[in-house]
């Protein structure tokens, strides 16, 4: 029998308090309440490494460069080493030949017992040869592989709603993972590149309650996309306050306004980017002076200039129009300096008529 990923730990030094503060960590992550964690506890505890395949298609390795990143301490070893990563062509050692008789291997030994992840989108124009694999068509390799997996992880937009390789004119009829793989479920995982967390929170869930987790009705972990960057955005105070940067480089940019004139689509974009961030909770794009360019939604490509404000928001999705809070911030101030102008001036009056009387 495999190892369990408790027993992997403890082989590698981990100690029982931290193990049990990872499972803190992922039930928080997911949303899941706490007396979730004895389950995911039990679980990584009994249950034997997840076999995984990941397959890269049509991409360029942001998505696996997030996925070997994991801030979190334990995160980052489940993914590298709790993980049975049998199939990853950035990481492994082997090639050609040797590469995917691995991959052959693994798929039949593991039917039905795998998670497959995919990274990049899938080209069908002129039969597919725009990304082939050890002689094979990427849609065919993806439809091999996504057979005997229990779930396909549709990792990154390129993966999830075919990103930048389908904007148009989509010269390679690129199309997102979903479209062909009808047979099992697919969770998406949007975002260029997209937060390693999710896959771990994934994997954990899977395997503690032998169920993928809540998806939103677009398909994507509910945890992690339910909210907008804007709700959680460390630029917020200053959106609702109506302070905005009108250009780079400005006192309202080196003084961390809100962003939004700048093209800033947080306020409609879901995604855990402010509340997750990367390189360990360092930051993320807002926070470190660049707008979000949406890139978890789809078609953000061809959705006009990046560093355009949003003519308007979809179904009122903060409640107010940004454009007016400005304006309004601005006339506020203003009659508090008018009502403070006429309050001295009448002070200054009434200190001459005193004077006078005396």
């Amino acid at each position: 029998m495999q190892e369990s990923y408790y027993q992997w730990a403890l082989g590698k030094g981990i100690t029982r308090r931290d193990f049990l503060k990872f499972c803190t960590a992922t039930a928080v992550m997911l949303g899941l309440e706490a007396s979730a964690i004895p389950q995911i506890a039990n679980a990584l505890e009994t249950k034997p490494r997840m076999p995984v395949i990941y397959l890269s298609l049509q991409e360029c390795t942001c998505c696996s460069e997030s996925f070997i990143r994991s801030g979190h301490p334990l995160t980052s070893n489940l993914i590298l080493n709790m993980l049975s990563i049998d199939y990853m062509e950035v990481l492994m050692a082997a090639a050609g030949e040797q590469a995917e008789s691995v991959l052959a291997k693994s798929m039949k030994d593991n039917y039905g017992k795998y998670l497959l992840v995919v990274e990049g989108s899938v080209p069908l124009a002129m039969g597919g040869v725009c990304c082939t694999i050890g002689g094979k068509t990427a849609e065919s390799v993806l439809l091999e592989a996504a057979e005997g997996a229990v779930a396909v992880v549709a990792f990154g937009s390129c993966a999830s709603n075919a990103c930048v390789q389908g904007a148009a004119p989509n010269p390679t009829q690129a199309v997102p993972v979903h479209e062909i793989v009808k047979n099992r479920p697919v969770i998406k995982v949007p975002g260029c590149p997209p937060i390693a967390e999710v896959i771990t929170g994934t994997i954990v869930h899977y395997i503690t309650f032998g169920a993928i987790p809540e998806l939103t009705n677009q398909g994507r972990p509910k945890a992690f996309y339910q909210h907008r960057v804007h709700d959680n955005c460390n630029r917020r105070a200053f959106f609702d306050a109506g302070m905005f940067v009108e250009s780079f480089g400005d006192e309202g940019a080196k003084q961390g306004w809100c962003l939004y004139r700048m093209g800033c689509k947080g306020p409609t974009t879901y995604n855990a980017c402010a509340i997750t961030q990367w390189n360990e909770g360092l930051s993320y794009p807002i926070k470190s002076g660049h707008p979000c360019l949406g890139c978890a939604e789809d078609g953000f490509w061809d959705k006009g200039p990046f560093y355009t404000h949003l003519a308007n928001l979809p179904n009122n999705a903060i409640g107010k129009n940004p454009d007016r809070i400005g304006v309004a911030a601005v006339g506020t101030a203003g009659l508090a300096v008018g009502a403070h102008a006429l309050m001295t001036l009448f002070k200054k009056r009434k200190e001459k008529d005193t004077d006078k009387v005396d």
